[in-house]
């Protein structure tokens, strides 16, 4: 199983000073710009040691993870490959 960080623990790992405020950060998680996406635990969120920061608008990114083969659901192999995904 994953390790789930807290954004805060997550934020001293992958940025130097200035690190995002608390307030960037929940931002970021509400937004989607976290993949993969945080999950809310009670009153935080919990977050992927390997998640990163992304601009959801940014399709050359949505194409690198894609070729990278890191997205591997099978919702989202369906919506790239059609009614063939899965089929052997």
């Amino acid at each position: 199983m994953t390790k789930l960080l807290t954004l805060e623990e997550w934020a001293k790992r992958n940025y130097e000073e200035p690190r995002p405020s608390q307030q960037t950060l929940w931002r970021w998680a509400r937004n989607g710009k976290i993949y993969p996406a945080p999950e809310k635990h009670g009153r935080e969120y919990r977050v992927r040691e390997e998640a990163i920061y992304i601009n959801p608008k940014s399709f050359s990114l949505a194409r690198k993870l894609i070729q990278e083969k890191q997205i591997q659901s099978p919702l989202v192999e369906r919506l790239i490959h059609g009614k063939e995904a899965g089929k052997i």
